[in-house]
């Protein structure tokens, strides 16, 4: 049997950032063989980052960034909070988000063997979460925001009205976090599940025949539409607007042409 010394040990760690029990293990098994032991712990590492991706994602990173008319929001996630401010973590996150920037949202494929890896060495289950890339044309404006400690954040695309007002709305979406943009869109499946079972609801059945139909379609108005639909919702601050999202926006000459939101809490 070939003799593993610390310095071969020592070496192999350097190269691949794993345990040194697992180095050691790896260049038992490969006779030494450096090379080969460097692929042995590859191929441990993306098994065990398979097995690991079905576990919950509730922490990790949100990072946004608008450079000129180019705007970028990234976020990753990962099982646990001091996982999220290790370095390596870290620079994935920028790395995702330098991707995207310049070349949108499917350039994050290729960091998939990158992501495995950090899975690997971090030993958590790693996710790119969303990412979503816009360009701004004529006067169109991006804005941004993200609420520390940057597990949430978004970016809006819109034109006119003043930017600050804008930026209100990236603020919305992270507070509100709307699964739709407008009713439009929502499955009308969806709808008919939903309106099935407030027509159940004992709130409803204890109340007269014939305003049940009434009851249940306001109901759905504002519990459903009014808390799952961006410009059905309230406005997040009472204290600058009382009105759904869409008043607000006509009210202050803002035109909402596209936005992302992503969050990497529970």
């Amino acid at each position: 049997m070939t003799e593993i010394s610390a310095a071969m040990v020592k070496q192999l760690r350097d190269a691949t950032s794993a345990g040194m029990m697992d180095c050691k293990r790896a260049l038992q098994e490969t006779a030494g063989d450096f090379d080969a032991a460097v692929k042995l712990l590859r191929e441990k590492g993306m098994a065990q980052a398979a097995k690991r991706a079905d576990r919950e994602t509730s922490e990790g990173k949100v990072d946004v960034r608008i450079d000129g008319s180019t705007g970028a929001i990234a976020a990753v996630g990962c099982e646990t909070e001091p996982v999220s401010k290790n370095d390596d973590f870290q620079s994935f996150v920028v790395k995702a988000l330098d991707r995207v920037h310049v070349q949108g949202e499917d350039a994050v494929a290729a960091l998939e063997t990158e992501r495995v890896d950090l899975a690997a060495k971090l030993g958590e289950n790693i996710q790119i979460i969303g990412a979503k890339r816009m360009e701004a044309a004529g006067d169109e404006v991006l804005s941004s925001y993200v609420h520390p400690p940057g597990k949430v954040g978004a970016l809006v695309r819109t034109k006119g009205g003043d930017p600050q007002a804008a930026r209100s709305l990236a603020l919305h979406l992270t507070f509100a976090r709307p699964t739709y943009s407008t009713r439009d869109e929502v499955p009308q499946e969806l709808v008919d599940a939903e309106r099935e079972i407030l027509s159940n609801a004992e709130e409803v059945l204890s109340k007269p025949e014939n305003v049940r139909e009434k009851i249940v379609e306001g109901q759905l108005n504002k519990r459903f539409y009014g808390e799952s639909v961006l410009t059905e919702q309230t406005w997040y601050r009472a204290d600058e607007a009382t009105g759904t999202v869409a008043q607000v926006l006509e009210e202050r000459g803002i035109e909402l042409l596209d936005y992302a939101w992503y969050s990497v809490s529970a």
